[in-house]
């Protein structure tokens, strides 16, 4: 056979083997066939993606970890920095709303006249019932003046020096005020304790005193204004033998949280002691 003469057959061959494969390959016949031909070509390619991909976040990793950490720091001091912020808003809001209150306690009583004060100090010992405050005989503060804060009686200026002064509370063992219990306008005397806590004595048996009841300062012995409010009755005492009732009561100044005070400095206490008669002698 001349080979010369085979070499159109060859490429008619071909070509209907191209369209007969194409045929097939728009029939979807081939479809299974390719899968099998390209599988391991895919796993092929994504082995070496993976890889790839590895080398990649290993190369990189210690840079974004490092990039990561420095973002982290940057966010926690900025999230300090907000938090001290908010404290101090926070400072800056009960402050003002202390002097707002104290504010409106001076329109209440606008015939005295006042010096605000910041407690600096309490005293140490459990048996006295004493705060410091950073006000002095430079700023008008004398010895006896009462000291008030926006809910009512603090206590009295106990000892001053040029720049500051120590605060007798009312809950002291040896504070003594004399009170009018509200409505019954019943007087009584106001005493202190170790505790801290507060007892009305001398109330008359013939007055009907009930838990609730509000106590004010009644002006009586001169050592403190009158009608400023101290607290209110939470229990009576009471005995047929006795010549006075006694009765507990509850502070409306919070002794454990004073930040701010009013000192007020045109009310000067009046010494009876000297009008007080002494037993003569025998």
């Amino acid at each position: 056979m001349n080979p010369k003469s085979s070499i159109p057959w060859q490429g008619i061959t071909l070509s209907l083997v191209a369209v007969g494969l194409v045929v097939l390959a728009l029939g979807g016949y081939l479809t299974p066939l390719s899968r099998v031909a390209l599988s391991p070509l895919v796993a092929a390619q994504t082995w070496v993606s993976g890889r790839v991909q590895a080398i990649q976040v290993y190369l990189t990793g210690p840079r974004d970890v490092a990039q990561l950490t420095q973002e982290n720091a940057a966010l926690e001091a900025e999230l300090a920095h907000l938090r001290t912020q908010v404290i101090e808003l926070q400072q800056q809001l009960g402050e003002y709303r202390i002097l707002s209150a104290l504010l409106d306690f001076a329109r209440a009583y606008p015939e005295y006249q006042y010096v605000g004060a910041s407690v600096i100090g309490k005293d140490p010992s459990p048996f006295l019932k004493y705060i410091h405050i950073n006000r002095g005989s430079d700023d008008g503060l004398r010895r006896g003046m009462p000291v008030v804060t926006q809910q009512g009686l603090v206590g009295r200026v106990a000892q001053v020096t040029a720049s500051a002064a120590l605060v007798q509370l009312i809950t002291d063992p040896s504070a003594t005020v004399n009170v009018r219990l509200e409505p019954s306008r019943a007087e009584a005397s106001l005493s202190g304790s170790i505790t801290a806590d507060i007892t009305l004595d001398m109330i008359p048996q013939d007055i009907t005193v009930e838990p609730g009841d509000l106590v004010l300062t009644s002006g009586l012995g001169g050592n403190f204004p009158p009608n400023i409010l101290i607290g209110q009755v939470t229990g009576v005492r009471s005995q047929d033998y006795d010549l006075f009732q006694s009765a507990s009561m509850q502070p409306v100044v919070d002794f454990t949280n004073l930040e701010i005070v009013l000192v007020i400095t045109n009310f000067q206490p009046i010494d009876l002691s000297p009008l007080i008669p002494t037993p003569s002698a025998p």
